[in-house]
């Protein structure tokens, strides 16, 4: 009795060393055979195992999202981040909506090959519940032939690729200025093309790259995009106080979100900050964010002011929601930039008959810590329908060759995303007089 204890014993043992060692191929295909499946909430299955081997059905669609499998283990992505869950044998459900993913992917790959960028992402959240819709990344990467290439092709750009997001962060500090009391939409400030700010000793001049009327309303600061007239609006803007609204948004902070691998991005300390640092971040210079970070930002906005952390896997708790500002702030917000849309840019960022609102960016990428005159991140974040939103999005491309302007080509990334949602909503257009919230 005792010896065929003992025999059990040394089997077990062997079978465990064969699974920490990877000797046996038979315990390893044992162990893909029980793993769980990667599934979405409309029963689509991204990852599963056959034979022994792990299929992902849809080949490259959230593919980086997803990660690859080694032998045994996950490598990257959710295979990694799950990767005890999934060996037990259950299945991870996500967020995704299947075809928003394969729309976004469709649209962000057509629009990298046609400006020649390098490289780009789209996040997609459900406003209320701060659901990931999408979370694109292109190139794409196929995790059923990820050997032999390129690692930077796995990278998971939306959740861990830092940027400086540029002007979208104006709509944001807009409405943080609103709340403050330190502006309102007709406010009217004295906009030359260049201006000093900071002391005679300590200062730097800021340039408007858009033509625009000498003075401009705060509403007119967004659509013109004017850097000047961010530094109007943030003049009396204490340090501390802004500082605190952009962390509240989520910069500078880890994005909330479990178990999966995201970046921080970054604000400078607040006791770095003087009269041009507070400027420079109020038109999204000098700090980073993800695309993630951007969207689930942006997404307060569209939930009258609520910021609610962002969710991928279904079943797993989520903080508690904070108020960023009030709901009749954010409301008023989304009319300034409906209006950027509409009265700004209709034909690249507008659909006909729906409303549409966000903000571009362009910004200068910093290459030896330099800002280059060569190298820029396009980008735009929004939501719509604007009046009563359903979903966030958030578009970074880097590195275009041709067109490289937020407005040029981030800006119908959002527009054809949209209208793919908008499509797949089945929702008809209504009339233009009434498409203004």
């Amino acid at each position: 009795m005792q010896f065929v204890a003992l025999m059990a014993f040394c089997t077990l043992v062997w079978a465990y060393a064969q699974l920490e060692w990877g000797l046996p191929q038979g315990v390893r295909r044992a162990v893909l055979q029980v793993r769980g499946s990667i599934v979405t909430e409309d029963g689509s299955v991204l990852a599963r195992t056959v034979g022994g081997k792990r299929v992902y059905p849809n080949g490259p669609l959230a593919g980086q999202l997803l990660g690859m499998m080694g032998d045994t283990n996950g490598l990257e992505g959710l295979e990694a981040a799950y990767d005890s869950r999934l060996s037990a044998g259950q299945k991870v459900t996500l967020t995704i909506d299947p075809a928003i993913q394969a729309a976004a992917e469709s649209v962000l790959k057509g629009a990298v090959l046609e400006h020649r960028a390098e490289y780009g992402s789209v996040v997609a959240i459900e406003t209320k519940t701060g659901k990931i819709l999408a979370s694109a990344t292109y190139p794409a990467f196929d995790p059923n032939s990820w050997k032999g290439q390129d690692p930077a092709v796995w990278r998971n750009r939306a959740f861990l690729d830092r940027f400086e997001p540029g002007s979208t962060i104006k709509g944001l500090v807009v409405a943080a200025a609103i709340q403050e009391g330190l502006t309102s939409p007709n406010t009217l400030y004295n906009t030359p093309m260049s201006r000093w700010v900071g002391t005679r000793r300590v200062g730097a001049t800021i340039h408007d790259a858009v033509p625009h009327p000498g003075s401009l309303t705060t509403k007119q600061v967004l659509r013109y995009s004017s850097n000047v007239g961010m530094s109007h609006i943030v003049e009396h803007f204490p340090n501390q106080k802004l500082y605190d609204y952009l962390s509240a948004y989520g910069f500078g902070e880890d994005t909330p979100i479990p178990t999966v691998r995201t970046a921080s991005g970054m604000l400078q300390p607040v006791a770095r900050w003087d009269d041009v640092v507070r400027t420079t971040n109020a038109f999204g210079q000098g700090m980073s964010a993800t695309t993630l970070q951007l969207a689930t930002a942006y997404n307060a906005l569209a939930n009258d002011g609520l910021y609610v952390a962002p969710r991928l896997v279904v079943g797993e708790a989520q903080p508690q929601g904070r108020e960023i500002v009030s709901a009749q702030t954010a409301r008023t917000t989304r009319e300034l930039l409906h209006a950027v849309i509409s009265e700004g840019i209709p034909g690249a960022a507008g659909i006909k008959g729906y409303a549409l609102a966000g903000k571009t960016g362009t910004a200068q990428v910093v290459v030896d810590g330099k800002y280059s005159s060569t190298i820029y991140d396009s980008v735009f974040a929004g939501f719509f329908p604007s009046d009563r939103p359903r979903v966030t999005l958030a578009v970074m491309v880097h590195g275009a060759k041709e067109r490289y302007h937020g407005s040029m080509l981030a800006a119908p990334i959002y527009r054809d995303v949209a209208a793919a949602i908008i499509s797949k909503w089945a929702e008809p257009p209504v009339p233009e007089a009434v498409t203004s919230p």
